[in-house]
């Protein structure tokens, strides 16, 4: 919540630089954008010597993203000027730095400048809003992402200058803080060091920044399980968010007070808004083979106003894919139906029924009927999931 309120503000203040994709907010946890295809690149603007570029820095490294740092500088120094230091979105692992001529090589050279150009004004903007917050707020460095649409259009996507994709810290603190920082550094190897020997002259974050240093002093490493935060920690972070919305929206955040659960009141919002119908059927289907088919059974579905969307996942080749699309469907707030749509012994949706908490049918390609939806029935789904179906719950009955 906190961060789409951030985020909307920013998006407004930046409609002059580029055109955003955002469509609207029907609960105030949602976001709806405009579907584009992501370029792929995590266009990112540095002011300041801070974050993973600071600890490559310390480490010897004068190599960043393609541009060549001077020696001398120091962890939380101001740059000369600020700079474009774009990584690869990764789908998996680690993002990877690129160099400019790679971000060219992979958007072309027009797109590329284009994009670079705006993510300076973007910075510089978040810089200009930042300073008249109150209290003040530096605007160290961010991340903006960017998309084009089937004409080919440019917009602004994800979020934009908020704490989740940016640092931030106090303008008095900083102040405070980097002539002690800067005259005592001399006497250390590192600015690290230092702050290991002298934690007071840490500065205080306004970023996720503060999530990150609490999982790894818990000993959380890549690849195993993330540690859970206290309530002390959660607090201390939306906090943190919190004072970012006030300084730079110069407005009150009042804590938002519902009658009912907020998974009810998405669905309900969501509906309300028709971005979803409040039920969807999920087609999942052992392989490309099987596509046919699961057209006939979203057409058939369409015609009873019930939305469906389309997986491949073998259970015999891709059991990894389907425990995975299991697991995310079983988080969802809104009522799902899973229709198997493999032939032979079906062991797709004998595998999802054991893991999935919400029905499973099977509806196989081989079958005697046409639509393969004779075998279907929902007189015994819970009373609270017809209030949520698009047609009447006995429609499908054997």
């Amino acid at each position: 919540m906190l961060l789409n309120k951030i985020a909307t503000a920013a998006f407004k203040a930046t409609e002059d630089i580029v055109a955003n994709a955002v469509i609207g907010s029907p609960d105030p946890n949602v976001v709806i954008q405009k579907k584009v295809k992501n370029l792929g690149v995590e266009c990112i603007v540095r002011g300041y010597m801070w974050g993973s570029m600071a600890g490559l820095y310390e480490k010897g490294g004068r190599d960043i993203c393609g541009l060549t740092m001077p020696d001398g500088l120091l962890r939380y120094q101001q740059l000369p000027e600020p700079i474009f230091t774009p990584t690869t979105k990764a789908e998996t692992g680690p993002d990877e730095n690129m160099t400019f001529a790679e971000v060219e090589e992979l958007v072309g050279k027009d797109l590329a400048a284009q994009v670079r150009e705006l993510s300076m004004k973007l910075y510089q903007r978040g810089c200009e809003v930042a300073a008249k917050a109150e209290p003040p707020l530096l605007f160290i460095d961010t991340k903006y992402e960017f998309g084009l649409d089937a004409d080919n259009k440019l917009y602004l996507i994800d979020e934009v200058n908020t704490p989740d994709s940016s640092r931030l810290c106090s303008v008095a603190e900083y102040n405070e803080k980097w002539p002690k920082i800067a005259a005592s550094a001399k006497d250390f190897k590192n600015v690290t060091e230092l702050l290991n020997q002298k934690p007071e002259l840490k500065v205080k974050e306004f970023s996720k920044q503060y999530v990150r240093d609490v999982l790894l002093e818990a000993g959380f490493k890549p690849g195993k399980e993330v540690p859970k935060l206290t309530e002390e920690q959660v607090v201390e972070c939306t906090k943190r968010y919190i004072q970012v919305y006030e300084s730079l929206t110069h407005e009150k955040f009042d804590y938002p007070l519902y009658s009912v659960s907020a998974s009810t009141r998405l669905v309900n919002n969501l509906k309300h808004a028709g971005v979803i119908k409040g039920f969807c059927a999920i087609i999942a289907a052992g392989s490309n083979s099987d596509l046919g088919h699961m057209e006939k059974l979203s057409a058939a579905l369409d015609t009873w106003g019930i939305p469906s969307k389309k997986r491949i996942c073998s259970a015999h080749k891709q059991p990894s894919k389907l425990e995975n699309l299991i697991a995310t469907l079983n988080t969802s707030i809104e009522p799902v139906v899973i229709i198997g749509c493999a032939g032979g012994t079906d062991a797709l949706s004998g595998t999802a029924s054991f893991s999935s908490v919400f029905p499973v049918i099977s509806c196989p390609p081989d079958g005697r009927n046409e639509t393969c939806l004779t075998n279907v029935c929902f007189q015994d789904l819970p009373t609270e999931w017809e209030q949520h179906c698009a047609c009447t719950p006995k429609v499908f009955s054997t």
